[in-house]
């Protein structure tokens, strides 16, 4: 026992007015970044660039010019096709939490004047998985940009195809590419963007068939895990092994593009890239 009794603390009542979660740690740094900063740096930590997960609406109003921006099949959300135990209440719990009806957003845009369509997928929607109505969404998406003669914009951020809806959400991977060579076959750009992370049945359709891949700072790109990896190689995996940066000196992106920049990298492909 000490010698010394410390003072007891002095507990006042709680102040109802000082709201909570208002500070992030960064993960690469451990820097405290109050949100309303990180918001206002496009969700990229000030002191070491780590990229943090950004939602579809804040993306989406990142690359469009001013005013430009017009969501398309906002109506659109999901069933339960295979009477997956729980599924709607989980559909109805996600819709409600991020006011979001399914994991991805599309809608017509311009970037630098360039007409465009793009979809964005948002992680905090059932991990970015991809089920019908996400495919739906983005085949639709694709159509309407080879219909009016614009540039398709994909940016992913997703744990690959939906389990809860099984051979439905595969079927959204022969879909999407099924499209876009529609959209290609008139000599229209599509400029695929990864984000962290992009994996799954994702990765393996239309994330890697762009005509330009792109992808932020060290995010995740890949199949399988790099413990499934692992286990089926029997092999040690290199270092940086399923970065962003590990692909682009492998060849399976184009470039690396930083937030800050990224709709005036946009903006410039689609001037060269237009018909």
């Amino acid at each position: 026992m000490g010698i010394f009794k410390k003072p007891a603390l002095k507990k006042g009542p709680r102040r109802e007015d000082i709201p909570e979660g208002q500070w992030v740690k960064c993960p690469e740094c451990s820097e405290m970044i109050h949100r309303i900063d990180l918001a206002d740096n496009h969700f990229v930590c000030s002191s070491c660039e780590h990229h943090f997960l950004m939602g579809c609406q804040d993306r989406a109003n990142l690359i469009a010019d001013e005013g430009s921006f017009e969501e398309t099949n906002a109506g659109f959300f999901s069933k339960n096709p295979l009477g997956f135990a729980k599924y709607e209440d989980k559909v109805a719990m996600l819709r409600e939490k991020t006011s979001l009806n399914d994991a991805v957003l599309t809608g017509r845009l311009t970037i630098g004047g360039k007409p465009a369509v793009i979809a964005v997928m948002d992680f905090k929607f059932f991990a970015g998985s991809m089920g019908s109505v996400v495919g739906e969404k983005i085949t639709q998406a694709i159509e309407l940009a080879t219909q009016e003669n614009r540039g398709m914009i994909i940016v992913s951020s997703s744990s690959g195809a939906r389990m809860q809806e099984g051979m439905l959400s595969l079927m959204q991977m022969a879909k999407t590419c099924g499209a876009l060579s529609y959209h290609h076959k008139k000599k229209l750009p599509y400029i695929s963007l990864f984000t962290h992370p992009t994996t799954g049945g994702v990765t393996a359709s239309y994330a890697t068939v762009g005509d330009v891949n792109l992808a932020e700072p060290n995010c995740m790109i890949g199949f399988a895990g790099p413990r499934v990896v692992k286990e089926t190689t029997h092999q040690d995996l290199p270092e940086g092994f399923q970065t962003a940066e590990f692909m682009l000196k492998h060849g399976l992106i184009d470039d690396i593009v930083s937030r800050h920049h990224l709709k005036e990298k946009l903006a410039q492909l689609l001037h060269y890239m237009m018909p």
